[in-house]
């Protein structure tokens, strides 16, 4: 019996790895070649240049100053949606499972709802609605924050519900009111420690979604990242797809950093046992 264990999970590890191998091929392929590609030089030679001067912030800013408008709107989004969207999100989600559970369907179908919608279609309909948000606080490309906190939602619901859920919220906020915390120091103090691992995952898939969106920005006239880059491409190849496999590495290392983060999260109660 021991014998027939062994072999199948020998079978087990053999088949996961295979899967593993074939899929790391598959997504490591193109990344590959997209890195041949930027360090291609004259004659089929290898040259660094473009990597260079990718790397050298005040002579990309001077050469391509498009390109450094976009990283800075970018990492600016990042920011302000990353801010915006936990500061809606975490204290809604603690307080309708604390004290308004009924709502908590409610909650979840608008959070979700972007899912549901191409877009496209979102596009059509945030446009007269940045017709007035260009006339109050202007043209700015970081007005953006608003449309990407909507099409984050549901990804970032769905991180901070999952980390509530694995959480006694009730018994720790009924125990700090008790011994006479308010309801913020319970959220701020309590609450937010204890789901300290899902805020950094909706964090995380925050970052990733602001780095690669592209309709809503260019079908609003706005510059980010990804515009950046596809206008880019018209005038240099190689630098518009040395900054596509950066970021593409950068969302990458982020989700790497996500699943390490939950699986020593999920691995901690055992470790205490």
């Amino acid at each position: 019996m021991a014998g027939v264990t062994r072999r199948r999970a020998r079978r087990q590890r053999a088949f996961r790895w295979t899967v593993i191998t074939g899929l790391g091929i598959f997504f490591m392929l193109p990344l590959l070649a997209m890195l041949e590609f930027t360090t291609r030089g004259a004659n089929g030679a290898l040259t660094f240049e473009t990597w260079k001067l990718l790397l050298d912030w005040r002579q990309l800013g001077e050469t391509y100053p498009d390109l450094s408008a976009g990283i800075i709107a970018s990492f600016g989004l990042v920011l302000l949606t990353v801010t915006l969207t936990l500061l809606l999100l975490v204290p809604t989600v603690v307080w309708v499972r604390l004290r308004l559970p009924r709502l908590r369907r409610v909650v979840e179908f608008v959070c979700l709802l972007p899912l549901t919608i191409p877009a496209i279609v979102l596009v059509v309909g945030l446009a007269p609605v940045y017709a007035w948000v260009t006339y109050f606080l202007g043209g700015s490309s970081l007005t953006l924050t608003f449309a990407y906190t909507i099409l984050v939602l549901p990804y970032a619901y769905r991180s901070i519900d999952a980390g509530l859920s694995a959480v006694d919220v009730r018994t720790l906020a009924e125990a700090s009111r008790s011994l006479g915390a308010s309801w913020a120091t319970v959220i701020w103090r309590v609450v937010l420690p204890n789901i300290r691992s899902a805020v950094l995952s909706a964090a995380f898939l925050t970052v990733a979604l602001v780095l690669g969106e592209f309709t809503i920005a260019s079908l609003l006239n706005r510059s980010n990242l990804q515009v950046a880059i596809n206008l880019l491409g018209k005038s240099s190849a190689t630098m518009s797809v040395a900054v596509s496999l950066t970021a593409l590495v950068l969302a990458f290392v982020l989700l790497m950093f996500l699943s390490l983060v939950g699986g020593r999260r999920r691995t901690s109660p055992k470790e205490t046992r």
